[in-house]
This record gives C-alpha cells, structure tokens and sequence, in this order.
C-alpha cells in the first residue's frame, strides 16, 4: 500500500512512533485508520516492505483455518461408508443428505463474506471460527440421519465462511511479491488436514467408530481467540471504510464530490451481487465463477467418492484407504505449496495450466490402474497437480475484485461453485455410477474438465502476479 490514502486525497503522515520499523511512514487514510494504527500489529500489517511477525500471526491463522476445513471435509468423506451403514441409507439417499449440508454451505459461503465486506475481515472470521468448532460435537452426538444432516449442513455454513475470510485477510495484508506463495501455502494446510482426517480413520475411527473423529476438531475454536487478539484488521478494508464515511460526510454537509469520488461511490455505497455484473466487473465475475464451478466439479467426483471407488473397485478396506488419504493430502500439500511459487516467480495462467495438465496426466493413469502399486504411485502423482491447482485458484478469486466487493465477488462465485459442484454434479456423477455399475466414466470426465480450465484460463485471464491489490483494482 503507497502512503497516500485511498481517494486520491493526500494523507497526512502520523507521529513517529507510529512507523512500521524502517518502512516509509504509514499514513491514515481517515478517522478509522488513525484509530487502528494505534495498533502495532495493525501497523505491521499495513506496510509492504518487510515481514513481520504479524503477518506470520495471519499466515498460521488463516492456514490452521485451511487445515481443519481439510480434515472436515476429508473424515465426512471417509467414513461415509460406515455412516451410511449405521444409518441404513442408500448411496442416493447419503448424496441427497451431502447436498442438504452443502445447499445450507452455500449461504455460509456467500452471508460470511458480504458481512466481512460490511463489518470488517477480522470478527467475522473469529466468530464462524467458534461457531464452527463448537457445532463438530453434535454431529458426533447425532442420533438419527436427518439430525446428522442438520448438524452438518449448520459446521458447513461456519466452515465455509472462515476459509473465505481467512484468505481474503491474508491476500489483504500480506506483501504482493508474495501473495501467492502465502495463500497456496496456507491452502496446502487443507492436505495436512486432509492427511490428519486419514490418521483419525485409520486409528481413531478403527477403535472408537465413526463419532469419534468427528469430536476431536473441537479444539479449533481457540483458534477463534488466537485470531482476535493477533491478527489486525485489513488496511485495504479500512481505508475502504474510512473513504465511504468521508464521502457520506461530504454528501450530508450539501459539499461536491470529484468525478473520481462520485464514481467510485456510486458503486461502492450499497455492496450486493449486481455491482458483479457492470461492465467494469463483468468479465472478472464469469472468469472467477468459471474456476470455481470447474474446481468444485472436480473435487466433488473423485475427492467425494475417491474412498468408495477404491472399495469397491479394488477391494480397499477403510485402513488401506485411509492410509492412501495421508499420503495423498501429504503430497498435495507439496503441489500447493510449489504452484505457490510457480505463479509468484513465472505467473498466475502458468501456475494454472502446469498442475492442471500434470493432475489430468495421471489422474487418467490412476482410473485405469489395476494394481496396487499402480494405484499408489499415480493416485500420489495426481494429488500433486489436482491439488495443487486450488493455491493458484484461491489466489485468483481473490484478485478478480476490488476490496469494495472483494467478499461478495469471492462468496458470489464459490457459492455457485458449490451448488453447481457439490448440489447438481453429484446427481451427474452418482447417475453415472448407477448407469455402469462403477466410478469410472464419471471419474474420466475430470481430466477433460481440467483440461478446459487450463484451456480458458491461458487464454482469457489477465496476469495479476506482483500486483498491488489497488493497482488492480479501484
């Protein structure tokens, strides 16, 4: 962020004190910002030209967030076998209770943003952060299937909104020069849970049965305190804020507004999903959209059924599948973490198309595997690209919208992601598993979806590496 305030007004710089160590002195954009640069992390957080520990705070937080949203999702999948069993339910009536949660999921992951892009990055985050740990034990508790449903769908609602808070505070904080390799490094945390999720199967579950894994997450609302007294506020959100009140103020004293300010009002004084589709937005919105849906599509088919193909396919009991998951998420995290670098060093389309095409290379290999071996060394070579696509995705979304509707932009297209993902495809995949008798032709339609992302991504999407978040956008 440069020393003048956002609204092209200079900004007057603060005392000495008030620095962020050998930086350029900081500057308030406006009453709120003055207010909030009393604070050393705030501080931290609101200059571009060091580390600090601050923005290791937000990193470990948001990337803690990931890790657990990872487990989640990963134990939900890999017990389904025995849920199902417990509860006497069909595989249509268990994909019909996983769109349930996700359809619920999906308000979380678009009300949790549009509030951030209203009350701020930081409380909102700590407050799903708590409501998420504290619902985990109910799902455990859970007597009958239509109360495990409801306990479920209300953890997704939370958890959906902390991911997509937490990246959108790392995006908004963290130096551009590194921007990338932060959010596909704390989105490869989403493997290490994933692997933990295979551990809590292979030992926890195998002892103590499926509730079980389902109470040890509870422990991540401290998580929630960790947040609120470490990490600062978004500056970018701030003085967002700072620059409405001022024009607000301005319009109520009778004063004229610039053409720059009158502009910029005009789209900024009422957040809601119409501002997506201007002509200034409009682009960006399908563009963001589109990498979600596909994104989404993918991971539902074969990260959703991935454990129930390999038992019935191959004859994989829970323990081999579950050790194949801490492998899996492990080596993902490798693929993450390297697109990372890939689209700080040598650009976000190239980050894209390189784990794409490598993911769809041996994803095809690993459907047509027969062996064990086979199984293990390319279902471990796929989670590399499959995986590691969704650094550079998160990345993306976040860059695709200026901080006046950075919220409602990512929640607008994760939330279709989701419902086309995780509520209509299932029906397409499940159909098709129903129709052959196996996963197989509806896991072969993966590589071809992430071809076409590549494909569309290569072509259509403007480079953002490097770029200051206000020099993208206004």
């Amino acid at each position: 962020m440069s020393s003048t305030a956002i609204g092209g007004r200079p900004a007057q710089p603060l005392a000495g004190e008030l620095y962020a160590g050998d930086a350029p002195p900081l500057t308030s954009g406006g009453p709120l910002e003055e207010k909030h640069l009393r604070s050393a992390a705030y501080r931290n957080a609101a200059q571009q030209e060091k580390l600090t520990s601050t923005h290791w705070h937000i990193a470990w937080a948001n990337g803690l967030g990931w890790g657990f949203d990872g487990m989640d999702g990963a134990i939900f999948s890999l017990v389904a076998p025995m849920v199902m069993a417990e509860f006497a339910v069909s595989l249509p009536e268990y994909r019909t209770g996983v769109q349930i949660a996700m359809l619920v999921g999906i308000v979380g992951l678009y009300l949790w943003p549009w509030l951030a892009d209203k009350y701020g990055r930081r409380t909102l985050l700590a407050i799903n952060i708590a409501m998420f740990s504290l619902m985990m034990p109910l799902v455990a508790l859970a007597p009958t299937w239509g109360f495990f449903v409801a306990a479920y769908a209300i953890v997704r609602f939370a958890l959906n909104g902390e991911w997509a808070i937490g990246s959108m505070l790392v995006a908004e904080t963290w130096p551009a020069r590194l921007r990338a390799r932060i959010v596909c490094s704390d989105r490869a945390a989403w493997g290490v849970g994933a692997a933990l999720a295979g551990t809590i199967t292979a030992v926890v579950v195998q002892n103590w049965g499926w509730r079980a894994a389902f109470v040890m997450p509870a422990v991540v609302a401290l998580l929630a305190v960790y947040v609120r007294f470490l990490c600062p506020e978004s500056p970018y959100w701030v003085r967002t804020t700072d620059r409405k009140r001022r024009i607000r103020a301005e319009l109520a004293a009778g004063q004229a507004l610039s053409a720059e300010d009158r502009a910029w009002f005009s789209k900024a004084d009422k957040v809601g999903v119409r501002q997506l589709f201007l002509p200034d937005m409009r682009r960006n919105t399908i563009l963001a959209t589109f990498v979600a849906v596909t994104n989404l599509i993918a991971f539902s088919t074969v990260g959703l059924w991935m454990p129930l193909f390999l038992k019935e396919a191959h004859g994989w009991s829970a323990a081999e599948y579950g050790s194949f998951y801490v492998a899996w998420g492990l080596i993902g995290v490798v693929g993450i973490a390297g697109a990372g670098w890939i689209a700080d060093l040598l650009g976000r389309r190239l980050g894209f198309v390189l784990m794409l095409a490598q993911g769809a290379l041996f994803l095809t290999l690993w459907i047509y595997a027969e062996s064990h071996t086979a199984l293990w060394v390319y279902g471990l070579l796929w989670s590399i690209g499959f995986l590691g696509v969704w650094g550079p995705a998160t990345t993306y979304t976040a860059e695709m919208y200026p901080t006046r509707i950075r919220g409602v932009g990512n929640g607008f297209s994760w939330a279709i992601g989701f419902f086309i993902g995780y509520v209509l495809w299932p029906f397409v995949s499940v159909w098709i598993r129903e129709a052959t008798g196996s996963f197989h032709l509806a896991f072969l339609l993966i590589p071809v979806v992430m071809l076409f992302q590549a494909a569309v991504v290569w072509i259509w999407s403007p480079e953002n590496a490097g770029k200051d978040l206000d020099g993208i956008h206004v």
